[in-house]
Parts: C-alpha cells; sequence; structure tokens
C-alpha cells in the first residue's frame, strides 16, 4: 500500500497587520521569533549516495511546483526540463488544461522536446519522427507498417500527475495529489503574474545547504554586510511554520515609515521580504517589486540546479510598474545577496566531508531550517 504523504498548507500565517505589529514589537524589545529546539543534522546527509537516493524518492511523491502559470500562458506552450531527476515535458494543451509527462519518446526513449516554446499542433521526435499531440496521445509513425503490432492508443507519452493552484503549476511524479494539497495550499501568484525573467545555475553543493540560506536572517549582518544587510534589519524575522512549509519575514530598516500609519492600513508589501519555504525544495519570495519562485533542483549528492522564474504584477494604470524598474530589483537581488548565498553553501560543501564536523548544528535563530530538517527526516524515514 502507498503511503500518503501530507504536505498541504492549512493557511495559518498571520495577515500583513498582525505580522507588521510583531515586527515593531521585535524592533522596540531587540528580540526576534526563536525556536523551541536545537537540530543536530549528521554531516553525511550532505555527501553520501544512500542519502541523495532516499531524497528524490521523496521529491517524487510530493507535489513539487514546476514553473508558475505565467510560464504556460498559451494553449501549446510547454517547459522541458529535469525534475528531481526525471526529464519533464509540462505543456498546456489545446483545451488550455496543463499536462506533464516523461520526456521520451515511445518509441527508442529519444526526448521529444527541449527548453521552453509554443508548439500549435504537436511535439515529433526527432529521430524518427514519431508526432505526439499536445495531450500526449500518440498521433503518426513514418513507416506505420513497420510496427505491425503496435496500437497507438496505448503507445502516447507517459503522463504524471500535474495540477495548477493559486498561479503556480504543480508536478508530482509518483502517485496521485492529494486533493486536500490542491483545496489548502496558497494562491501565491495572481491572475496578473507576467513572466519576465528564468533562469537556471548549477553549483557544487547540495541542495539542502542552499535551500538553508533562505531560511534564516541571523546571517544577514556577516554575509551580506554591504549588500542586504544596508537596507534590512539582522536577525530580527517573524518565523511561521505551517506543517512541513514555513514563511520567513525579512523587514526592511523602511518599515519605521509606515510605523504611525493606522494599523489596519499597512502593507508588507515594500517593507519587508517575505519568503515561504514550499516544502521540500521550492521557496516563493515575495519582494519589494517582483516575486520569484526557486526551485532546488538536486543533480548529485554535491550538486544542484538552481531553478527561477522571476514575475511581476500588471496591475495596469497609475500604479503600474515598468519593466526597468522590476529588472532593477532583479538584478540587485540576484547579484548580491544570492551570490553570497550561492558561495557560502559551495564553501560549506567542501568541509562536510571531512573529520571537522560530525553534524551541522541549528539553534533557536533558525528555526525554520529546522523544522525543514525535521520534516524530512520524519517523511525520509517512515
Amino acid at each position: 500500500m502507498q503511503k500518503t504523504i501530507k504536505t498541504f498548507s492549512t493557511n495559518k500565517f498571520l495577515n500583513d497587520q498582525d505580522a507588521i505589529e510583531k515586527i515593531f514589537t521585535h524592533i522596540d524589545d531587540g528580540t526576534t521569533d526563536l525556536g523551541s529546539e536545537v537540530w543536530k543534522e549528521p554531516v553525511e546527509n550532505y555527501h553520501t549516495q544512500e542519502r541523495f537516493d532516499l531524497e528524490i524518492a521523496l521529491l517524487r511523491r510530493l507535489p513539487i511546483p514546476f514553473c508558475p502559470s505565467a510560464a504556460l500562458i498559451e494553449n501549446g506552450s510547454y517547459i522541458a526540463r529535469r525534475a528531481s531527476g526525471t526529464p519533464l515535458l509540462v505543456v498546456r494543451g489545446e483545451d488550455g488544461k496543463v499536462r506533464a509527462f516523461i520526456n521520451a519518446c515511445r518509441h527508442r526513449g529519444m526526448k521529444v522536446a527541449n527548453g521552453n516554446g509554443c508548439k500549435k499542433k504537436a511535439f515529433v521526435c526527432p529521430y524518427h519522427a514519431w508526432s505526439y499531440a499536445l495531450d500526449g496521445s500518440l498521433k503518426n509513425i513514418p513507416g506505420q507498417n513497420g510496427f505491425p503490432n503496435l496500437d497507438n492508443k496505448d503507445n502516447g507519452l507517459v503522463e504524471v500527475n500535474a495540477t495548477e493552484k493559486g498561479g503556480l503549476v504543480y508536478v508530482q511524479q509518483d502517485g496521485v495529489i492529494d486533493s486536500n494539497f490542491i483545496n489548502n495550499s496558497l494562491d501565491y501568484l495572481g491572475p496578473n503574474a507576467v513572466l519576465f525573467d528564468q533562469s537556471e545555475v548549477t553549483d557544487e553543493t547540495n541542495w539542502k545547504l542552499l535551500t538553508e540560506t533562505l531560511l534564516e536572517g541571523y546571517h544577514i549582518k556577516s554575509l551580506h554586510k554591504k549588500t542586504f544587510y544596508p537596507y534590512g534589519l539582522n536577525n530580527l524575522n517573524v518565523v511561521e511554520t505551517d506543517g512541513p512549509n514555513s514563511r520567513i519575514i525579512f523587514p526592511f530598516k523602511r518599515i519605521e515609515k509606515i510605523r504611525d500609519i493606522e494599523s489596519k492600513k499597512r502593507k508588507l508589501n515594500g517593507v519587508a521580504t517575505s519568503v515561504y519555504h514550499l516544502f521540500p525544495n521550492a521557496s516563493i519570495s515575495v519582494l519589494s517589486k517582483h516575486t520569484s519562485l526557486t526551485i532546488m533542483e538536486p543533480l548529485s549528492p554535491s550538486s544542484v540546479k538552481t531553478v527561477s522564474y522571476l514575475v511581476y504584477n500588471d496591475e495596469g494604470g497609475a500604479n503600474s510598474l515598468s519593466l526597468e524598474e522590476v529588472q532593477k530589483d532583479a538584478q540587485f537581488v540576484n547579484e548580491s545577496g544570492q551570490s553570497e548565498d550561492r558561495e557560502a553553501a559551495r564553501a560549506i560543501q567542501e568541509t562536510v566531508t571531512t573529520t571537522a564536523n560530525t553534524h551541522l548544528t541549528f539553534g533557536l535563530f533558525e528555526k525554520a531550517i529546522v523544522n525543514f530538517h525535521k520534516s524530512l527526516a520524519s517523511r525520509i524515514n517512515n
């Protein structure tokens, strides 16, 4: 019997007004949100093949964000890339529905698509020109008489589960997506979301080390002294957990400008960055002028490909942001703080295979990371 793995959100995060009030209390008292326990993560979990294989198997059993819906606007638009070790093809069909397939021709296993684009009618295998409709069905075999016992109906692309919710496309490779997940997951991106950039970058580090950099503000002053720290507050965060997921709010110093505004009129947008960790390997970062979806795709125990999709809300009218403003915001985040996080993760990877530490220690300031590792361990071990 296949296990049911509950990952769905129950929407327990604070609203803007309550979160802002909590931030002001922390500022006035010189405090921050704290966890309730210290976690020691064995260093072998960052470099052994055995642990890596268990993590990949888990990722395939969970609904994982694959891309924003804004990346698949038109019918026929598609993205082909590897996810949790599997080449996938995700496409919006002629009926407007998003479907996901293993990106392998049923003849000799050649990939039928690469990268992203828009196919109005079909995917044609570049090896022998077998063609598949947008719904994955096998349309045509050149020289059909050479395959006398082959039934086209049984040889469409192999489909895996996919669904759309709240502006995101989720894919679950093994099993069926839990209906509770669909009903209770948050709406992260609205109908006005516009994709303006996407990228991939590979680093020689374990995917969890890179994920950890997103989940605490204890390092802001020391690691980001000349980039984020001049604008942010060091080790002052609101940290909330919801099952295996979490939200970490990183307030900016300019939050003081709204202190005297009536509470019900206060908004987090523009005065804080909110990072939603979507267990286990994705995050949504709501920044000043854009939002990023980041997926940590594990390649090996010591390498990860970070897949990023950047969107902004095109509200129209006087409140609209120019693309130039949005791109400038994204460039600052990418070229400053994120590059420093990646460098730190790569450096740590070089030490986890040594005898310096038997484990990495996460303290009370690192509540979201503790929640991440506890959730990962419980699902791998059960």
